[in-house]
């Protein structure tokens, strides 16, 4: 009978796939286990290579996701996706030691404990092989963010080796992020009920193979999730994002159109007032809107629909094209609502203001369904 499963996340992890199963393998020696890659359609061919493997040894599974992202999603599908009562997530890098896993699973079959965890600051644990003490300052920092915000009080909240029942993942999965830092802080900041969680000190090493994944597109993600467990449930996440870019968008097209007015024509701004023709103002602001909404594009395409995310010219070109004729009626609708309040004698600015906020709410709509094919 089926007693444990090991979900681990990939992307771009080919070369140490094989070694992996090898480890958990020699770790998990008397147990029934299955180890379930879960692939982010990785270019390297990761999940080929797992299929591989699985073709002679049928406690290997590969799901390969084909348009979605993002480690935190790819463990909870895996976890749901698994018979097992038990089941545990790592990374597949080589930097989790799998020999932990034993005790792990007998803590979480004991009755005494919820949640066992592998934690690189509690005593006993090292990080010495890992060789960067630069990432080892900036994740006790982000543990000290994390704890600050969800209240959960581990000396590695930020972890992503960890076990637990899979009924206690699938009770309250529907109500996890799925986004931004690592699943455990999600979990034990989502469930209702306090979860008594065992610590074991690990040996962090450094990767096997490859580079890490840890950017600037990385961190973001991770203040996103602290966002998602903060403020989430008032302003949904995806929305404040977009809103986000949008008032980024308001600067750049303020700074547009004073470059196409005040620079290039050499007009004066006199109390509130561009002393410039009507023809020239909206021509003007034209530009300047079509350059913020190509800022916004590039913003939302990297960092709010992160997931979804476009590469490659052709699809770039094509979804600029989209978000263009989806925000077409939205544009309209700023010129032409600045246009009428700047007829009125309202300040130029706050006329270009309102104009932008009747767009944004239309913008989103539509953008969100048929340039990124998601809503919220």
């Amino acid at each position: 009978m089926l007693q444990l499963a090991v979900i681990l996340p990939t992307y771009n992890e080919r070369n140490n796939v094989a070694r992996m199963v090898e480890r958990i393998d020699a770790a998990l020696h008397g147990f029934v286990w299955e180890a379930i890659f879960v692939d982010d359609n990785s270019p390297d061919g990761t999940a080929d290579v797992v299929r591989a493997i699985a073709r002679g040894d049928s406690r290997i599974r590969v799901i390969e996701r084909i348009g979605r992202r993002g480690l935190a999603s790819a463990a909870i599908e895996g976890m749901c996706a698994s018979s097992a009562p038990i089941v545990a997530v790592m990374d597949a890098d080589g930097q989790h030691d799998p020999i932990l896993l034993p005790q792990m699973f007998g803590a979480v079959t004991s009755g005494d404990w919820d949640v066992a965890y592998a934690s690189r600051f509690a005593e006993g644990a090292s990080t010495e092989a890992w060789g960067r003490p630069d990432r080892v300052k900036a994740s006790g920092f982000a543990n000290a963010i994390a704890r600050r915000v969800t209240g959960v009080d581990l000396t590695d909240p930020m972890s992503g080796f960890f076990m637990l029942r899979g009924e206690t993942l699938r009770a309250d999965a529907h109500r996890l992020s799925g986004v931004g830092f690592k699943i455990l802080l999600d979990i034990l900041a989502t469930v209702d009920r306090p979860l008594r969680v065992k610590e074991f000190p690990l040996n962090f090493a450094a990767r096997m193979d490859g580079e890490s994944k840890l950017d600037r597109t990385v961190v973001f993600e991770f203040l996103i999730g602290l966002y998602d467990k903060w403020l989430g449930r008032i302003i949904p996440t995806r929305f404040a994002l977009f809103g986000t870019v949008g008032a980024l968008g308001v600067l750049v097209q303020f700074a547009m159109l004073f470059l196409m007015l005040s620079v290039i024509l050499r007009e004066r701004f006199v109390y509130g007032h561009w002393v410039v023709g009507e023809t020239t103002f909206t021509i003007a602001n034209t530009i300047a809107a079509v350059v913020a909404m190509t800022f916004n594009f590039v913003l939302n395409n990297e960092l709010t629909y992160a997931d979804k995310r476009l590469r490659g010219m052709v699809p770039l070109i094509k979804g600029w094209a989209k978000f263009a004729l989806t925000c077409s009626v939205g544009i309209l609708a700023n010129i032409a609502s600045a246009d009428a309040l700047k007829n009125a004698h309202v300040n130029d600015v706050v006329a270009v203001l309102v104009g932008i906020v009747i767009a944004s709410v239309w913008n989103f709509a539509l953008s969100s369904k048929f340039v990124w094919g998601k809503y919220g």
